[in-house]
């Protein structure tokens, strides 16, 4: 993908989202052989390098001020700062931190987009990297988990490319910009552009590296891609599994691939396995597909979250050339009619996981960590989901943004149903349909808004704990999020065909379930005894910062009474307070809330 207009630099051009990132994919990893893919771990892969660790960092408050050579390898990093990566650099003393919940902190009143302040920062991240010898012709590619807002990516002083969707991997193939020994790495990130105005959640607006930065590699002839089908048939107790690959080949000769997988039980047995051989020519991709049905599968929900081990494998001439693995869960979405009538004469509409209604106890959780800011390294997620378990939780709803893939697979482990969101937040422009409104309803922003809704749907269609879609929350509806809610849904069908929600759509067309923000009990009594054409699940309600919750039981006696009526997300599940210093080196919480 390349700039869209010459004359704008790609910050503050709405149309260039990013410029040679590659696709959006699910998140792997490509392992040397099946005991080192069996681990799982990143970090048991010879073709993994971590990029963690401390960079040096130059910062200026406005981009004015930025040297023009900034990024040449040439430019001596005397007198640069050391900063932690990941870490969001206003955690760590440069520039202020702003809580703010609906408004846009660059121009908080009569916000004007695409404009930007000419006040606005950039941080410059620096370090050296040298690819071990053992990747060579191999391709190699750099991977950003995250960064916000918009983020260059120099290598040698070159240009690879940019991205400005902060809560999604960026990833670039870097071959054509390498050299032999050591590589000068350079990211220049824009605290504010374009994508800002899509980012207007409520929490610590904040910037720089949010997430893990590594190199992987791949052969040139390897997996581009997969989709994996793990349902169940109508006697709910039989698994139906479909994998399709996606192949590539990025040398000049025709690749003659052996494509094999196997699916292991939690005991180590192979349940199912398969074999194919593809000629794939030279620059182009090919496909394979295997299925299978597979009798009195141990089927993956909250309370007994069963899963199988896939591993696909690639070979050529006989050799093992990389080995993927992947969690399988068998689970079956639906929304369905019962035979039960609400006052308006009319069947309810329920949701239903393997053929069994539920009740969706569930919170809405932010990336936050009080020392680090955005960035939450596992532990931490540990942490908080057997909090979850231990409290009856079984949802949680990503608010308002994809997290990072590690926790992802922890709710596949743990076994929480994924409420997935798209990085869009238009507040601060609110809601109004006409021109100078509501981004939603504007074309001008159509492909912003469905980058963002691809990025997140193409990562995570895989994982098995991801269970609802949400095409972002409280920006409006409209034109965009029509388009949006199509998207998902074809991208989806034969997949696994899981509801796609959006709060603000309220009862139009485009989200399969009602999905309100702050309901009182009575209103929700009223809807659950009256009925209604889908299921009702309030997306935030509960407020509990502070001493607050204290409605929660009233709501939740017309929960457990009406079948539509099947849960809701406490907003929010940890309060935002950030450690810092007053000007005596003190410490104290800094307190973000609303």
């Amino acid at each position: 993908m390349y700039a869209e207009n010459a004359s704008l630099p790609y910050w503050k051009d709405i149309q260039t989202v990013s410029v040679n990132r590659e696709a959006p994919r699910s998140a792997f990893m490509t392992y040397a052989d099946k005991t080192q893919a069996l681990t799982g771990k990143y970090e048991n892969s010879p073709y993994y390098e971590l990029l963690n660790g401390t960079w040096k960092f130059y910062y200026t408050d406005s981009y004015l001020n930025l040297p023009a050579d900034i990024t040449s390898p040439e430019v001596s990093t005397e007198g640069w700062h050391d900063i932690k990566v990941p870490g969001n650099w206003e955690v760590q003393g440069f520039g202020t931190a702003i809580y703010t919940n609906h408004g846009y902190e660059f121009q908080p009143r009569n916000p004007q987009p695409p404009l930007l302040p000419e006040k606005n920062p950039v941080g410059v991240y620096r370090r050296d990297i040298t690819v071990p010898s053992e990747w060579k012709d191999r391709d190699i590619y750099l991977h950003i988990a995250g960064a916000k807002s918009g983020c260059y990516v120099y290598l040698n002083g070159k240009e690879v490319g940019y991205n400005e969707d902060s809560k999604n991997p960026a990833e670039y193939l870097i071959n054509d910009y390498l050299k032999e020994g050591n590589n000068v790495l350079t990211l220049k990130i824009f605290r504010w552009s374009t994508g800002s105005y899509l980012e207007c959640q409520d929490f610590w607006r904040i910037s720089g590296i949010e997430r893990d930065v590594f190199l992987y590699s791949q052969p040139k002839a390897s997996v581009q891609d997969f989709r994996i089908v793990s349902t169940l048939d109508d006697s709910y107790r039989n698994g139906i599994f479909r994998l399709d690959m996606e192949l590539k080949n990025h040398r000049t000769n025709t690749a003659g691939l052996s494509i094999g997988y196997e699916l292991l039980d939690n005991n180590g047995k192979v349940v199912a396995n398969g074999e194919e051989t593809v000629d794939v020519l030279a620059g182009k991709e090919g496909t394979v597909s295997f299925s299978k049905e597979l009798p009195e599968v141990k089927t993956w929900t909250s309370e007994a979250p069963n899963l199988y081990k896939l591993l696909m494998t690639v070979k050529e001439n006989g050799k093992v050339t990389e080995v993927i693995p992947y969690n399988v869960g068998f689970r079956r979405i639906e929304i369905k009619e019962i035979d039960q009538k609400g006052t308006n004469g009319k069947n309810y509409h329920v949701l239903f996981i393997n053929g069994q209604p539920l009740k969706l106890k569930g919170v809405n959780i932010h990336e936050h960590n009080p020392l680090t800011g955005h960035y939450v390294d596992e532990a931490l997620m540990r942490k908080d989901l057997e909090l979850m378990k231990r409290n009856n939780i079984n949802t949680v709803r990503l608010c308002h943004y994809p997290q990072d893939r590690r926790f992802y697979e922890l709710c596949d482990e743990y076994g929480i149903y994924v409420y997935d969101e798209a990085n869009i937040e238009s507040h601060g422009m609110y809601y109004d349909l006409r021109k100078g409104g509501t981004l939603g309803n504007n074309p001008e922003w159509l492909k912003p808004h469905l980058y963002r809704v691809e990025n997140m749907f193409e990562r995570n269609k895989n994982y098995p704990s991801v269970t609802f879609w949400s095409l972002g929350n409280e920006a409006g509806n409209g034109y965009n999020f029509y388009e949006a809610y199509l998207w998902v849904k074809q991208a989806d069908k034969g997949l696994m065909d899981r509801p796609v929600n959006y709060e603000r759509a309220q009862w139009e067309w485009n989200s399969d379930m009602y999905v309100p923000q702050y309901p009182s009990a009575s209103w929700l009594e009223s809807i659950g005894r009256l009925g209604s054409d889908r299921p009702v699940v309030p997306s935030e309600y509960a407020h509990a910062m502070g001493n607050s919750t204290g409605g929660l039981w009233d709501q939740w006696k017309a929960i457990y009474q009406y079948p539509n009526l099947q849960g809701g997300y406490i907003w929010d599940w940890v309060d935002q307070g950030i450690l810092v210093k007053d000007e005596n080196g003190r410490e104290y919480w800094a307190y973000g809330g609303d």
